[in-house]
């Protein structure tokens, strides 16, 4: 077998790990072990916060739902069934959206479903 010379590829290597590893503290930043490690652990942190962002997401989107349906007497899972059951098709993500800047039309939607279901008193 003819000698491989690596040298230039592994410098390369190390180099790019550490140019990720640039912004981290202490010698996470300047040597190539203990920078392929954090490097290594932050990207699989990155992936799973990618996910828990979503499930945050959507837990601030019903705490704001259930805010605005609590105000008018209800409750969110009762708000939410009573719109699929009158076959009105806003997801979670629109109600908190109006719920958040404008109270009344929130409140509007909330009065209108639940007097249809006969709910609360007109």
């Amino acid at each position: 077998m003819t000698r491989v010379k690596r040298g230039s590829v592994a410098r390369k290597r190390r180099k790019n790990i550490l140019d990720i590893a640039s912004g981290f503290r202490g010698a996470h930043s300047r040597l190539f072990g203990a920078a392929d490690q954090q490097e290594k652990r932050a990207l699989a942190c990155a992936y799973a916060d990618r996910n828990n962002r979503k499930r945050e997401i959507r837990r601030l989107w019903i705490a704001r739902i259930n805010a605005a349906a609590r105000e008018n007497g209800t409750t969110y899972s009762a708000t939410i069934h009573n719109l699929f059951e009158n076959q009105v098709y806003l997801n979670c993500k629109t109600l908190a959206q109006v719920a958040t800047p404008d109270a009344y039309c929130s409140s509007r939607i909330v009065r209108a479903i639940n007097r249809k279901m006969n709910l609360i008193d007109r």
